[in-house]
Order: C-alpha cells, then structure tokens, then sequence
C-alpha cells in the first residue's frame, strides 16, 4: 500500500464504516482519488458471452448500489463494474448500525438489507451513461415487503436489460430474511423461468448470471447446477457473503448479525467455486469472487475456474490503487511464465480446491 493510500485509509477509518462508503463513493463522483491505471495487456484480455473484457478483474455488487460511478470505478483499473443490488422500490435497509469493520481479519461484516434508491433512480444514471465505453453490470434484487419476489426480479429484467452489459440475479444476500430460500430447487426452476422469459421479451438480451451463497451444502450446489444448466442461464457467481464465523480474530464486533467478506471468505468461496466448476463443466462463465486482494488470490481463483474475478472488501483495506495493482500483478505473471493468456490458468487447481469443500 503507498503512503497516499495509507493515509486515505486512516481518515476514512476515523469515521464509522457507512459513512466512509457514502465519502468514498463521493469522492469517485468529483473524480479523486485516482487510481494507478496501467496500460492494458492482451494477455489479461478475454471474451465471455459476448462480451470483450481488458481484464478478468471487476468490481462486485454492493460498493456502487445506486449505480453512481461505475465509470469511475472503470477508471480505477476494473476490467468490469457492477452496479447495486437494486431493487424496484426505494427501500432503507436494515437500523443502523450496520456495517462492522473486522480490521484484524481484514473483514467486513453488514446487515444493509438492500439500501438503495430504486429502479427509476439507477435507471436515470445509466441511461445516461449508454453509449459510453465499458462493461457494466447491473445486480437486481427483490424488495423486502414484496408480496411477488420473482416479479421483482422480472421488473429488473425488463427495467435494465436495454443498459445492462449483463444483469446479476441476487437471491444469495442473507440480509433479506428469506431470500436465500429462493436457492431451494423448486423456487429457484421458476424464478430462472420466469427471469429468462423476461430476458426474451424484453428490448435487449443482456447475459444473465445468478449470485450464489457461498453456505450451500453440496446436494444444494448440485440441485443449483442442475437448473442454471436446464434453464440456460449465462453464468454463475460464486460467491456472496458468508454467514460463517470460523477463525477470526476480530472478537469484539464477530457475533454481529450479517454477511461476512473479506480475507476470511477466500478458503470456502473459493471450494465452492471448483465445486461449481466440476458440476458446471467447462462452458458455463463463472465469476470468483471472495477474498481477493492480490493478484496471487485473483490469479488463484482463476486456477480454481474462474473466468472472471471481483473484489469489493479487499480494496477497503487496501485503498483505491488496489485493482490497478492487482491487473499490473497479473500481467507479470503472465510474461514471467510465458502465458499468451491469463486463461491458461483456468482449472489447473479446480481438482484440489473442489476437494477442500
């Protein structure tokens, strides 16, 4: 970490966790900080359901929720960005407080529950964007007092499909009380039903993905597979935050209610994703994501099978200039070893991860 990020950390860090987000977020709107972008790199560049990546590495859901700066993040370094998770209503999300720092396991641990303006407010941004350069996906979620969750996720589909690169079903937030039921087979057969007719009628066919809870035990990622696969989704995204609490350090905030991220998630995000990979086979697009914060766990999870990868937590504490590192990390990788691409890598550790879940 430079001495610029290090001091950026420390006056973020003065403040509590929610209110750094909204003066970060803040300052990518004004244009600071500026990250250390480096010159793209054919060997990290990659073409996945149609879309042409200069990277592997995007920035996950939950950091730009009100799709506000996703050019900006673009700017950081990210090969991809993606916005949210929105939902059709306005909704305030969980009392504060709701964000915890784990700083000793560089973790995080929230209970936002979806904050986030609306369908009509992110869609006023990004129809201001369309035309501009870049890929930028949109996360979308289901209101929590909806009395039709999987009409949510239609609304979402018609809504933003014509602005979407790709658009990310969330059913695996465990902050939404009973979302992660719609995972279960049966649910989860007709909400991809229903989404990918909503896909078919709209004015655009953006890829779809489906976000995944990195809990499932393995009759549930084999149930999962099973309908991504009959229903022909786009891809997975393994995976999101953790209910779990094994081996952190960060005793004083750790029984706090919510998702963990962070450094802590790597190991079973990670087993999770070559568990996915192996019952996916080799053609399903699958994007890691989990405690990256290097281009050694970036560059892991791709061994592991992922084709893309996304970090949110690692950047919190690691500062602004961290994608840029982590894409200039790749690329020497990639010429020490003598990779014509990053993609070589993929599933050359699937075998030895699926094993650890």
């Amino acid at each position: 970490m430079s001495v610029l990020d290090r001091i950026g950390q420390k006056l973020l860090f003065s403040f509590d966790p929610e209110t750094a987000h909204g003066l970060s977020i803040a300052a990518l709107r004004c244009g600071l900080p500026v990250g250390a972008t480096k010159p793209s790199d054919a060997r990290l560049k990659l073409s996945l359901c149609g879309l042409d990546f200069p990277n592997p590495l995007g920035m996950a859901a939950g950091y730009d929720k009100n799709a506000e700066v996703p050019d900006a993040l673009l700017g950081l370094g990210f090969g991809f960005a993606e916005v949210g998770t929105i939902t059709p209503l306005p909704q305030p999300g969980n009392p504060k407080p709701r964000i915890f720092r784990l700083t000793a396991d560089e973790a995080v641990i929230n209970r936002l529950g979806f904050n986030n303006e609306g369908h009509a407010a992110a869609e006023k941004r990004l129809a201001a964007r369309k035309g501009r350069p870049g890929i930028v996906g949109v996360n979308i979620g289901a209101n929590k007092d909806s009395a039709d969750r999987i009409a949510d996720y239609e609304r979402g589909v018609a809504r933003f499909a014509p602005y979407a690169s790709y658009l990310t079903v969330n059913i695996s937030s465990p902050n939404t009380p009973g979302l992660r039921n719609m995972q279960a087979r049966e649910q989860l057969g007709e909400l991809l039903s229903r989404v990918m007719a909503a896909r078919a009628a709209a004015s655009a066919q953006p890829p779809i993905f489906l976000k995944i809870a990195p809990d499932l035990v393995e009759a549930e990622l084999e149930d999962i597979a099973a309908e991504v696969a009959e229903k022909k989704i786009d891809g997975v995204i393994v995976s999101n935050t953790t209910l779990a609490r094994t081996g952190l350090r960060s005793t004083t905030v750790a029984g706090e209610t919510g998702g963990l991220s962070g450094k802590p998630l790597f190991e079973r995000s990670t087993a999770v994703l070559a568990r996915m990979r192996k019952l996916l086979g080799p053609n399903m697009a699958i994007i890691g994501v989990g405690g990256v914060d290097s281009a050694e766990a970036a560059l892991e999870k791709i061994r592991a099978g992922a084709d893309l990868v996304q970090l949110y937590t690692g950047m919190i504490y690691a500062g602004p200039a961290l994608p840029g590192r982590i894409v200039a990390g790749m690329a020497r990788f990639a010429e020490r070893e003598r990779l014509k691409s990053v993609r070589e890598l993929r599933d050359t550790g699937c075998a030895n991860w699926s094993e650890r879940l």
